[in-house]
This record gives structure tokens, C-alpha cells and sequence, in this order.
């Protein structure tokens, strides 16, 4: 499968919301990343359900939902109801992990679980044949422009491997630091799916930036 670009919208200008939607919609990008942070499980606020509905309204590709919130199961349905694609917990945040995934299945959604840079991959054995996408985090949550954490590459490989056996047709995903110049390790890694934001936006072009990306391979010689 070849390799998901999915911009983060907290990275976009928001007195132009509509015009950076758009030009994802007409780029390589395959998915939009949108993280909804509560200031309490993350030390920042992002938005809240008007946002995500006004990106929803003009986006023409699938909306990725991360949810750095403490108790996430009480809005799940709303998010559904709101257009997530797929909606993301943090496996730090959920005390009953599994009956949240089966929450959100229940919604209608693909259930994804974010594990930040201190949770070992171990901690998904049992609860990753119910899942569709692991992110791994490559930054301590929260923030956007922070240094990527280079033990995330040991971490990616150790769950595509625990992955073949319980779950072969998972998604991984990252999310922090990534860039242009870390992707085709990633790749190499075993993720599938890249979360960018300052790497994108922070770009001259936005849009050659995301067809730059899109197209880096495994062997590309890009280092950490």
C-alpha cells in the first residue's frame, strides 16, 4: 500500500480555513488529521464540534479525528455524528479501553488508539486485533513544532511486527516531527500513515510540499 499523507488542520490558518481545505482537497493528500485538545489530558485547547462541522462542510476526503481529551467515550457518538472517519483515543486516557473501541465501532467508525512516546507498544497486545490504526506518537502531545523523538522508529517496528500475527492489515500512524526529511524512515520503519502539520504548512508550497511527500519511498536517502 502506498503510504498516507494526512495534513493536520491545526496547522492551517484559520482566517482562511475554507481556502486551506480546498487546497487540500485538490493536492495528493489522502486524509485530514484534526486533533481536538480539552487543555486537561494535553496543556493546550484546540477546537470543538463548529470547527470540525466547517471543515466537514467543505472537505472531499475522509476526516482522521485525534482525541487528546480525557474521557473520550462521552463524546464519541458526537464526533460520529460530526463526520469523523475514524476517531482516535489515547490509550492513557481510556480506563476501559476495549469497550471504547467497541463504542466506536458502534458508531460507525474506524477505531484507532494513540499511544504517547513513554507507552510501550506492548501495551496493545491484547486490544490490537480489535483495531484498524495504531498512531504513534513522535512528540509528547499537545504541541505542534516540537523535535521528533528517534526512538518512535524502534517502536514502529516493534508493532508492525506484534501487528503480523494478530492484526497483518493494520494501519500505523505517526504523528510529530515529521517532515520530508525523516519519511522515508518511517516508511521503512513500517508506518503507513504520516501526520504533518508545520512540515506543510510551514512549507513555501503547501501543495508541492504534501506531492513531495506523498512520493518519498523507503530507500530514500532522508535521515533523522
Amino acid at each position: 500500500m502506498k503510504h498516507l499523507i494526512a495534513p493536520s488542520v491545526l496547522s492551517a490558518d484559520f482566517a482562511n480555513l475554507q481556502r486551506d481545505v480546498e487546497m487540500i482537497n485538490a493536492s495528493e493528500a489522502d486524509w485530514f488529521h484534526v486533533d481536538i485538545m480539552d487543555g486537561v489530558f494535553v496543556p493546550n485547547i484546540s477546537f470543538g464540534f463548529p470547527v470540525m462541522e466547517a471543515v466537514k462542510k467543505h472537505a472531499a476526503k475522509p476526516l482522521d479525528v485525534h482525541l487528546m481529551i480525557v474521557n473520550p467515550d462521552a463524546y464519541i457518538e458526537r464526533f460520529a455524528e460530526a463526520g469523523a472517519d475514524s476517531i482516535t483515543v489515547h490509550y492513557e486516557a481510556c480506563t476501559h479501553l476495549h469497550k471504547t473501541i467497541q463504542a466506536i465501532h458502534n458508531a460507525g467508525v474506524r477505531a484507532c488508539v494513540a499511544i504517547n512516546p513513554h507507552t510501550p507498544v506492548e501495551m496493545l497486545t491484547d486490544i490490537v486485533s480489535e483495531l484498524e490504526m495504531v498512531l504513534v506518537m513522535s512528540v509528547n502531545p499537545g504541541f505542534g513544532g516540537q523535535a521528533f523523538i528517534p526512538n518512535t522508529l524502534n517502536k514502529i517496528q516493534r508493532l508492525r511486527e506484534m501487528s503480523k500475527k494478530n492484526r497483518p492489515d493494520l494501519l500505523i500512524e505517526v504523528d510529530g516531527g515529521v517532515s520530508i526529511h525523516n519519511l522515508g524512515s518511517l516508511i521503512q520503519a513500517g508506518a503507513d500513515v504520516f501526520v504533518a502539520g508545520n512540515a506543510i504548512f510551514g512549507a513555501p508550497s503547501a501543495h508541492e510540499m504534501i506531492s513531495s511527500m506523498k512520493h518519498v519511498s523507503a530507500s530514500a536517502s532522508y535521515t533523522i
